[in-house]
């Protein structure tokens, strides 16, 4: 078998992802096929961090859309991270996978705090590391945390799962028309005002060089296809 493509990536998964059809909370199943997934290259070798959101628990923005603080709604929209990380950590673990929490906010008695040295120690010795409460810091999305902790432990690639199979010239549930890139850089991203990532985490790939690899997580082996150099879904990249 040839070897991956990478050897350091950095998943990064929306809040929503782990709640199915709910439309609410987290659903065990899902987080279930996620952590076989990402069990599945752990196995392979791959080390493998992961940022995740809270929007299935609560949106900072939308809180703040209903007149809330913006700074406190994005605090409670960090907690709810922490809720998805310590679901995600279970789903791994009853995998045998060993898996650590590390938080931007400090909560010792439930996660561990992010500290980047320990974080690439984790990974070195072959544990998944779930970074929560996105970058500790309100106007901040998980989007901006996943490219900082992509540069921090310096991860070759960064892996967005969405819900569609890539990225498109417009929204294909709205445009029938719209079309798939299956290569597209930075700063077309940036003046189309595409919805891969938001503008601050795209800038800083960019000034980075770090890829990203845009996917369909409900297809099963996207993960371990992109990992292995497969061509999956679309590549953001200079």
């Amino acid at each position: 078998m040839s070897p991956p493509a990478y050897s350091r990536v950095l998943l990064k998964l929306s809040g929503e992802a782990l709640m199915g059809d709910q439309g609410y909370g987290v659903d065990p199943a899902v987080v279930t096929r996620i952590a076989d997934e990402v069990a599945e290259i752990r196995d392979i070798g791959v080390q493998v961090a992961i940022v995740i959101g809270g929007g299935n628990i609560f949106r900072g923005m939308a809180g703040s859309a209903r007149g809330m603080d913006r700074a406190t709604a994005d605090y409670m929209g960090m907690l709810a991270t922490v809720m998805n990380g310590l679901a995600l950590q279970d789903g791994l673990e009853h995998h045998g996978v060993p898996t650590r929490v590390l938080t931007a906010i400090e909560m010792r008695s439930v996660a561990e705090p992010f500290i980047r040295r320990r974080a690439i120690r984790h990974l070195e010795k072959g544990r998944v590391v779930v970074f929560a409460a996105g970058t500790g810091n309100p106007y901040f999305t998980t989007d901006t945390a996943a490219a900082l902790r992509a540069m921090e432990v310096k991860a070759d690639v960064i892996l967005k799962a969405t819900k569609v199979d890539g990225i498109y010239t417009a929204d294909p549930k709205q445009d029938p028309s719209a079309t798939r890139y299956d290569r597209i850089t930075y700063l077309q991203v940036l003046e189309q005002g595409l919805k891969v990532m938001d503008a601050t985490a795209i800038s800083l790939c960019m000034d980075n060089k770090m890829p990203i690899v845009v996917l369909d997580l409900n297809e099963r082996g996207n993960m371990r296809r992109a990992i292995m150099g497969e061509h999956v879904g679309s590549l953001v990249t200079v």
